[in-house]
């Protein structure tokens, strides 16, 4: 069904309520061939609720200003701990069953380990403080949304600035960063304010279920089921030693290029003096082009992207009122994913056809799974798939970008290994932040200028006050709205670059154990999925020596290419 025809009704909670508690009623005395009877009648209801708080959330970030979606957003943001709460009583049943032996048989052993990490992170007397989350997640979300910065003759928001942020004008790109903090720096006291609301509320819920701070209850609601702090601490420890040297390089290598002694902040993401390859043709063009490379990439990739263009389940064009940044949804009532994002002419739109794709992909593959929970992976697995997808549609990238297709791929392969350490900074700041809850706003600032002396050495903020205080952060919307998510982007690039070296000799073999990785779904924790694929594990001591090894040789030989 197109996205536009999908109806949109207000989940019934109050019906639900009365279902879900009637078939935990049924529960005790059914065998186990009823229990599973009940288990999917509760997951029909599941479906039914996920599906319409999708529908909602989609529709109000694709315009913010509509009053009738605003209204819903804020109705799920209060009930969505409600259902959460109705779910786990029904869920408690299930991992105390009697019978659990015969309903792991059906359901599988990963089914009750993932529930009852999940019932270790959840109280009724949660429900108020998620619900006090909620909102003041969503209230950062319209704040970033509402910005209307006049430029260049123009009234933009913050995604249609970033274009002019990229500009081969250096000075156009100093206005333009100049005016995207002077935005951050009036709204200083208000993003002050959530962010100290944000941490005060984890780290009531965190004591609340008797740990010593939100972090516990952090890594339960990521899944980390097969990993802990211990094991991130040794990641980021690596990046630090073996990555940071590399990024030290190719801004130095970056530098020469631009014909400059010295970077600085407003020349952060400019590689080439004429400026960074931008896609041709419109956005209509584009994705007939993304509909050819797909199909040409695998029978897979061919039938996703006919299906994802035919029911309109993109949306992509920047315009007033609507959500920054991008990601992918999936609407379980209707098997699509939707992909929503924020066009502005750079190359981070053929991104949104390559990264939110590989999100997109994996539901729609999903859709094969008969468990409801195990269809989607955990963040750390969903990330490889997007991220990789990046990788393996390098040699379509002449559609989008003509004879600048060499010089996007040498720009794509830095961007990777330029994230790694702005990654890690971002996870271990909120490391810090959450053990430390009674930090000040300043002092938070003051911890981000001291963990980028060790992640981003060569980061100069010129004449910028605010960022050079440390106000970055607060533009990062997934410390404000998805605590501790931003490793998994980080440990999703290690095993994405891993597969990037092994099509240097196996191309379709490395897709083959891409697609079997992506199949799986949620079925099998990370470190066993990594396990069975050819990827070896980032929380090893000699992984990222072995990969800093390999990927400089890649990228030495795409900068020769460009030259």
């Amino acid at each position: 069904m197109k996205f536009s025809q999908m109806k949109y009704e207000r989940f019934d909670l109050e019906k639900a309520r009365a279902e879900i508690e009637a078939i935990c009623k049924k529960f005790a005395s059914a065998d186990a061939e009823g229990q599973l009877e009940l288990y999917k009648s509760f997951s029909k209801i599941s479906e039914d609720f996920e599906t319409m708080q999708a529908l909602a959330y989609i529709r109000h970030t694709i315009d913010t200003r509509v009053e009738f979606y605003d209204g819903e957003n804020d109705y799920y943001d209060e009930n969505t701990p409600v259902f959460i709460k109705l779910a786990f009583d029904f869920y408690r049943l299930m991992v105390n069953s009697e019978h659990r032996a015969e309903l792991e048989k059906k359901l599988g052993a990963q089914w009750f380990a993932n529930t009852e990490l999940r019932l270790k992170g959840f109280d009724d007397k949660l429900i108020e403080p998620m619900q006090r989350e909620n909102a003041l997640s969503s209230e950062y979300r319209k704040l970033l949304a509402s910005a209307k910065i006049d430029f260049d003759g123009k009234t933009l928001n913050l995604s249609q600035l970033g274009a002019y942020m990229l500009s081969p004008d250096r000075e156009v790109r100093r206005a333009a960063y100049k005016k995207r903090s002077e935005f951050f720096a009036s709204n200083a006291e208000t993003l002050d304010s959530l962010y100290h609301k944000l941490v005060a509320v984890r780290d009531e819920m965190g004591k609340t279920l008797g740990f010593e701070n939100y972090l516990p209850l952090g890594y339960i609601n990521m899944s980390r089921n097969c990993y802990g702090p211990e094991e991130l601490a040794v990641l980021r420890n690596n990046v630090k030693k073996h990555i940071v040297p590399i990024c030290t390089e190719i801004n130095r290598m970056r530098a020469k290029a631009l014909g400059l002694d010295k970077l600085y902040y407003y020349d952060g993401g400019m590689f080439f003096p004429e400026g960074n390859p931008a896609p041709k043709g419109t956005p209509e063009e584009m994705f007939e082009n993304g509909r050819r490379m797909y199909n040409e990439l695998s029978a897979e990739t061919g039938e996703f992207i006919g299906f994802m263009l035919e029911n309109e389940l993109f949306d992509v064009l920047s315009k007033p009122g609507k959500a920054g940044g991008g990601y992918c949804a999936m609407i379980p009532g209707y098997e699509s994913p939707f992909v929503f994002a924020n066009f502005n002419g750079t190359s981070g739109d053929v991104d949104v056809l390559t990264h939110e794709c590989g999100h997109a992909l994996n539901d729609y593959l999903g859709r094969e799974i008969e468990i409801p929970e195990l269809r989607a992976s955990t963040y750390d697995v969903a990330e490889i798939h997007s991220m990789s997808m990046e990788f393996f549609t390098e040699k379509w990238m002449e559609l989008f970008f003509g004879d600048e297709s060499d010089r996007y791929i040498f720009l794509h392969f830095a961007e990777a290994l330029l994230f790694l350490p702005y990654g890690c900074m971002v996870d271990e700041f909120q490391h810090e932040v959450y053990t430390h809850p009674e930090m000040s706003p300043e002092d938070r600032k003051a911890l981000w200028v001291r963990l980028e002396s060790e992640y981003r050495p060569d980061m100069d903020y010129a004449d910028d006050e605010y960022m050079a205080k440390g106000g970055v952060w607060q533009r990062q919307a997934h410390i404000y709205e998805s605590p501790l998510y931003y490793i998994d982007y980080c440990i999703a690039q290690a095993c994405a670059l891993q597969y990037r070296l092994l099509m240097e000799d196996d191309f379709e073999g490395a897709w083959k154990d891409y697609i079997e990785l992506s199949k799986k779904g949620g079925r099998i924790p990370l470190t066993a999925l990594l396990a069975e694929s050819k990827l070896a594990s980032p929380f090893g001591d000699e992984f990222f020596e072995t990969l800093a090894l390999g990927a400089g040789k890649i990228l030495v030989r795409l900068k020769e290419r460009c030259e």
